[in-house]
C-alpha cells in the first residue's frame, strides 16, 4: 500500500466506523428523536437532492460566499495597511481587541434592525465573523517580514506598491492562509446561527423549523448536510493551504540555489 493510500485509510477508518455503528445500532430504533440512519439518509436524498436545495441550500451557500469574500478581502487589505504602519496599529490595537472579542451573533439583532431579515444582514454578520482571524494573522505576517528585505527593496528604489505585491504579500501568505482557514470555519458557524433567528430560508432555518414541527427525521437530514458541508469546506481550505505553503516553500527554497548559480 502506497503512503498516500495508507494516509487516506487512516483518515477514513474512524468516520466509516462511526457511520457503521450508527447504522446498525439505530436499525431497529423506534425513538422519535433517534430515527434509523437509513430513514435519515432516505430523507436526506429526498430533501437535499431534489426538494429543498434551491430554497434553503443555495441561499446559505450564497450568503456564505458573499460574507467570506467581503470579510477576507477587507481583512487582508486592512491587515496589510496596519502591518506596514505599526504606530497606527499600536493606536488602534485596543479597539481591534475589543471588536474581535465581540461574538458575531450578538450583533444579529442590530444588523436585522439596520438591514432587515434578508441576505444583507446575514452577509454582513458572516463578514464580521470572518474578518478578525485573517486581520490578525495578516498583521502578524506583515510585521514578521525581514527588515533587511525591506531595506534592500528601498535601496533598489522599489516602490511601495511593488514592495507590497512582490515582497510583503508573498512573505506573509502562509500566515494569511492560516487565518483565512480559521475564518472559513467561523463563517460556517455564523452562517448557521444567522439563519436561526429572523430568517425565512437557509439550512439553519430548515433545521429549526423541522425541530419546531417535530419533523425529527428532516432535522437530522439537515444536521447531516451541515456536517458534510463543513467537512467539504474544511477539505477545500486545507487543499488551498497546502498548495500555497508548497508554493511558498518552493519560492524561498529556490533562492539559495539561484544565489549559488550566480
Amino acid at each position: 500500500m502506497s503512503g498516500r493510500l495508507r494516509a487516506v485509510a487512516l483518515e477514513a477508518w474512524l468516520p466509516v466506523a462511526v457511520v457503521s455503528a450508527w447504522w446498525f445500532l439505530s436499525a431497529n430504533s423506534t425513538s422519535l428523536y433517534f430515527p434509523p440512519l437509513r430513514e435519515i439518509l432516505a430523507r436526506f436524498r429526498e430533501v437535499w437532492l431534489f426538494d429543498q436545495a434551491g430554497e434553503h441550500l443555495v441561499p446559505s451557500l450564497t450568503n456564505l460566499a458573499g460574507g467570506l469574500a467581503v470579510g477576507l478581502v477587507a481583512a487582508v487589505s486592512i491587515g496589510l495597511l496596519l502591518g506596514l504602519l505599526p504606530r497606527v496599529y499600536g493606536a488602534l490595537r485596543p479597539l481591534v481587541e475589543l471588536a474581535r472579542a465581540t461574538p458575531a451573533l450578538a450583533l444579529l439583532p442590530l444588523l436585522i434592525a439596520m438591514l432587515g431579515i434578508g441576505s444583507a444582514s446575514k452577509i454582513a454578520l458572516i463578514a464580521f465573523g470572518a474578518f478578525w482571524p485573517t486581520l490578525v494573522t495578516t498583521i502578524d505576517g506583515v510585521r514578521a517580514v525581514d527588515p533587511q528585505v525591506r531595506e534592500m527593496a528601498r535601496t533598489y528604489r522599489i516602490g511601495r506598491g511593488d514592495l507590497v505585491r512582490r515582497v510583503v504579500l508573498p512573505s506573509a501568505a502562509p500566515q494569511i492562509i492560516v487565518g483565512a482557514r480559521t475564518s472559513v470555519s467561523i463563517a460556517v458557524v455564523v452562517m448557521v446561527g444567522s439563519e436561526l433567528f429572523g430568517a425565512t430560508s437557509g439550512v439553519g432555518f430548515f433545521v429549526l423549523q423541522a425541530q419546531r414541527t417535530y419533523a425529527i427525521t428532516d432535522m437530522w437530514a439537515g444536521l447531516v448536510l451541515l456536517g458534510l458541508l463543513g467537512y467539504a469546506i474544511n477539505l477545500a481550505t486545507a487543499l488551498v493551504e497546502r498548495r500555497v505553503l508548497a508554493w511558498h516553500r518552493g519560492l524561498h527554497g529556490a533562492r539559495p540555489t539561484e544565489g549559488r548559480s550566480a
